[in-house]
């Protein structure tokens, strides 16, 4: 699938690392570095603008080698950036470790998953059809 990209930032486009990799790395497109505290967050810009074709998503996760080594995330895992919007893509970082973490110029910071996605119609009913769950919620299946 193509996808329409400006790229306003200093480094190139964002890149597959391995040939089956559902992510592209998507890189902080920075004039200094920011320094992230703990339990601090930051809308880290990418330089990237997209238009991408509706059906469709970008969801932002975290990067997991940030997240073990250094304990950053995507605060509102996945970000969802949806087929209309046409600003630029940054990405909600947050520091959930006991140290800071400086974001430098370029860093991979976050990881894009495109995905197809469906819109539906309410249809109002009296009642549900029976599962096996039921209305059995969090932790009720187990461990």
């Amino acid at each position: 699938m193509k996808v329409k990209v400006i790229n306003k930032s200093k480094h190139g486009l964002p890149q597959y690392q391995t040939a089956a990799a559902a992510g592209l790395d998507l890189n902080a497109n920075l004039d200094q570095d920011i320094e992230l505290k703990p339990l601090e967050r930051v809308l880290v810009p990418t330089g990237l603008f997209m238009e991408l074709p509706v059906g469709f998503e970008a969801q932002i996760r975290p990067r997991s080698g940030l997240a073990f080594k250094h304990g950053l995330s995507v605060l509102n895992s996945p970000g969802t950036i949806d087929a209309d919007y046409r600003g630029e893509v940054k990405v909600l970082l947050v520091n959930l470790s006991n140290e800071p973490f400086v974001v430098k110029d370029g860093e991979r910071v976050a990881q894009m998953v495109i995905a197809r996605h469906e819109q539906i119609q309410w249809e109002e009913v009296a009642l549900l059809e029976d599962s096996e769950r039921a209305a059995g919620g969090f932790g009720s299946t187990g461990k």
